[in-house]
C-alpha cells in the first residue's frame, strides 16, 4: 500500500468534470420552477442589507432557507449519487442553517454593520456577486445556462453570499461565537476550490479568494470598531 503523502488531490476524486456539470443541469431540471424563487429571494436579501439593514433578521433567515434546502436538496438527495462524503457535507450544511438561524433569533445579540465603509461595501459586494454573478460567470466560457449554480440553490453561490452576509454582521462578547458562523462557509469554500482546481475548472480561483476578502473586510470592520 502507498503511503499517504504520495496521494494527490486527484486519487481522491470520484467523478469527472462532465459528471460535475451533468449534476448540476439534472439538479437544475429537477428542482424547477425554485428557481423562480431562489433568484427574487437573493435579491430581496441583499436588498434587505443594503437599504434596510433593520430588517436584517430576515435576511438571515432566508440565507438559512438556502442553507437547509442545499443541505437536502443538492448534497443528500444528489451530489451523494456522485461523493461519498456528501451525506457529511450535508450535514454540515444543516448545521450551518441552524447556526444562522440561531443568529436570527429575536432576543439575538448580533447587529448588522450599517456604517458605510470599505468593510461594508466589500460585504455587499460578495453578496452581490455570489446573487448575479457568479451564477452566470461560472458558465463561462461553454458551460449551458441549465447548469448555473444560484444563491440559496447550490452550494458555492450559498457560501460565498453568507460570507458577505457575515462580514455585515457583529456580535458582541468572546471572539468564538463569531468564528463558529464562520466555519461552514470557510470550509465549504476551501473543499469546493480544491475539488474545481482538481476538474480543471477556473471557478476554483472565485471560491478561494472570496473567503480572502470576506476575512480582510472583517478585519478591517473590526479595526474600525475600536476607534
Amino acid at each position: 500500500m502507498s503511503e499517504w503523502w504520495t496521494y494527490r488531490l486527484e486519487d481522491f476524486l470520484m467523478f469527472a468534470p462532465a459528471t460535475y456539470e451533468r449534476l448540476f443541469a439534472l439538479y437544475n431540471a429537477q428542482v424547477w420552477p425554485a428557481q423562480l424563487v431562489a433568484l427574487p429571494l437573493g435579491i430581496l436579501v441583499l436588498w434587505l442589507l443594503a437599504r434596510r439593514p433593520a430588517r436584517w433578521r430576515l435576511a438571515c433567515a432566508i440565507v438559512a432557507a438556502g442553507w437547509l434546502w442545499t443541505a437536502w436538496a443538492f448534497h443528500w438527495r444528489r451530489y451523494a449519487g456522485i461523493h461519498s462524503a456528501a451525506p457529511w457535507f450535508a450535514a454540515g450544511f444543516a448545521l450551518q442553517a441552524l447556526a444562522l438561524a440561531w443568529i436570527a433569533r429575536p432576543a439575538s445579540r448580533w447587529r448588522v454593520q450599517a456604517a458605510a465603509g470599505w468593510p461594508r461595501a466589500l460585504g455587499l459586494g460578495l453578496l452581490a456577486c455570489a446573487v448575479l454573478l457568479q451564477p452566470v460567470a461560472e458558465l463561462l466560457p461553454q458551460r449551458p445556462w441549465q447548469q448555473a449554480a444560484l444563491f440559496g440553490l447550490t452550494p458555492d453561490a450559498t457560501a460565498v453570499g453568507t460570507l458577505g452576509l457575515l462580514v455585515l454582521l457583529q456580535r458582541p462578547g468572546p471572539a468564538p461565537w463569531q468564528a463558529a458562523a464562520w466555519l461552514g462557509p470557510l470550509l465549504w469554500c476551501a473543499a469546493s476550490a480544491a475539488t474545481l482546481w482538481t476538474l480543471a475548472m477556473p471557478a476554483w480561483w472565485w471560491l478561494a479568494g472570496a473567503p480572502v476578502l470576506a476575512l480582510v473586510a472583517a478585519a478591517g470592520r473590526n479595526t474600525a470598531g475600536l476607534r
